[in-house]
């Protein structure tokens, strides 16, 4: 009976408009911030806007076009985690400590490899 009981709350809870509202808010609220506040995410965004328009001019196929926007949309998503994982290490606290640079140099390392695919796939699929 419990279970029941549970399930009925998940399911009105999965399409009540209200929540899916406030994720968004959330979400586009989150994406305002890192657009406004961070460097590194302005001049990824640029390349995205010029790379989509690149791959829509030197590709016919649509796979083609798809992985190539795609991989860009990939290093804006993995500096979107980064920007995350420094906020939470600075919000802990913000002076100097060897297992903050160790999170933010990895997250900085997962922006850096989603970078290196970028430009794997682009050489592959425009270049040879």
């Amino acid at each position: 009976m419990y279970l029941h009981y549970q399930a009925k709350i998940l399911s009105k809870n999965l399409i009540n408009p209200t929540l899916v509202y406030e994720a968004l808010k959330n979400s586009v609220n989150g994406l305002i911030h890192v657009v406004k506040t961070e460097r590194a995410f302005q001049q990824e965004l640029i390349i995205l806007i010029t790379g989509s328009a690149a791959a829509l001019f030197l590709t016919t196929h649509n796979l083609e076009r798809a992985l190539l926007i795609g991989c860009i949309f990939l290093v804006l998503i993995f500096e979107l985690m980064n920007t995350a994982i420094e906020a939470a290490v600075d919000r802990i606290d913000t002076r100097e400590h060897q297992l903050s640079k160790i999170a933010k140099d990895v997250g900085s390392s997962a922006v850096l490899m989603s970078i290196v695919l970028a430009i794997v796939i682009w050489l592959l699929l425009v270049i040879f």
